[in-house]
């Protein structure tokens, strides 16, 4: 895969956005006071949390595994865990990165192809996404009164500030922009539908199939809803690390978690700012103040990224080492 000079501007302005948004957010809170939560902070409920998280990885391994041998590649679990957790690694240097990377070291340890890796992992996401979409619905079922009010404040309201402070000038901009983007989107489809875009369409199919041919169906669901279940619970012993957020229940942890999903769709690595910005908001929603939900989101920010540094570390050293197979 080569590594354009566009790309690297392109990663490098998304890293920027992340640490402006980031930036916007701490902006005018009482920092001394964060760091001093920070400080304070109960590290053995963190690393609890870690370990969930951890757990959540080693399901999803499992899942993925599934999904290989359905279409006749028998991989090993430690290559599989190994690639699930070297694709995080990536994505916290390039965000996306990730799913290409780990199907590069399933395509170095197994020899498994790599588009036949990207099928499985686009039916991979797809479940997530669904999934996403069905815990986001139950937290409008049963927190409706605490989220209808976040929507409709922050962000309808918000928005409808925003378009009326604009004046015509830059609302004929703005239509502008999108035509000459839709513009180049439909010559890009067009110039890369030969090739590109036809891989992708072949990835879906082989995605699709890994997932029809399951002969366990019933264990893949609960795969897929353990990893969920392990990344709330994650959020939720997280909350016995501070004390402003220690009498938090497990449907405060639910509700950061939807939060925290959709920051992380947010093409920026590690989900920076995004995700500080996106927990804080929930824990308002329960009567915390923005400064507390920072601290918090900081905590269990920092705790996700040092335990992918770590494990991710430990994984590229195995990979590494690992003598590849021989093609019969």
């Amino acid at each position: 895969m080569t590594f354009s000079l566009k790309s690297a501007l392109k990663y490098l302005i998304l890293f920027f956005i992340g640490v402006g948004i980031l930036y916007l957010a701490f902006k005018g809170q009482d920092l001394s006071g964060i760091w001093l939560e920070i400080k304070n902070a109960n590290f053995l409920w963190v690393v609890v949390s870690a370990i969930a998280l951890w757990i959540a990885h080693v399901l999803r391994a499992l899942r993925w595994r599934m999904l290989y041998q359905s279409i006749n590649y028998k991989v090993g679990f430690w290559h599989t865990y190994h690639a699930v957790i070297i694709g995080y690694l990536a994505n916290l240097a390039l965000p996306r990165f990730g799913e290409i990377g780990r199907c590069s070291v399933m395509l170095k340890t197994e020899k498994v192809p790599m588009f036949s890796s990207i099928g499985t992992v686009i039916t991979e996401r797809l479940i997530d996404v669904l999934v996403l979409l069905l815990c986001t619905i139950l937290m409008l079922i049963f927190q409706y009164s605490l989220v209808s009010d976040f929507i409709y404040n922050s962000v309808y309201l918000s928005l409808i500030i925003k378009f009326k402070s604009l004046d015509y000038f830059w609302l004929i901009g703005i239509g502008i922009l999108v035509v000459l983007l839709l513009i180049l989107a439909i010559y890009f489809l067009k110039k890369k539908l030969s090739n590109k875009f036809l891989r992708i369409l072949v990835g879906l199919k082989q995605g699709f199939n890994s997932y029809s041919k399951l002969k366990n169906k019933l264990l893949f669901v609960i795969y897929t809803f353990g990893i969920w279940i392990f990344y709330c619970l994650s959020m939720y012993l997280a909350f016995s690390s501070i004390q402003i957020t220690n009498n938090l229940g497990f449907s405060a942890a639910f509700t950061a978690l939807v939060f925290s999903s959709f920051a992380m769709v947010a093409p920026v690595q590690g989900g920076i700012g995004v995700f500080h910005w996106m927990v804080a908001q929930a824990l308002v929603l329960y009567s915390l103040s923005f400064k507390d939900g920072l601290a918090y989101a900081t905590i269990i920010h920092s705790s996700q990224i040092l335990l992918t540094l770590v494990l991710g570390s430990i994984s590229v050293l195995f990979v590494i080492a690992k003598k590849q197979p021989k093609i019969t």
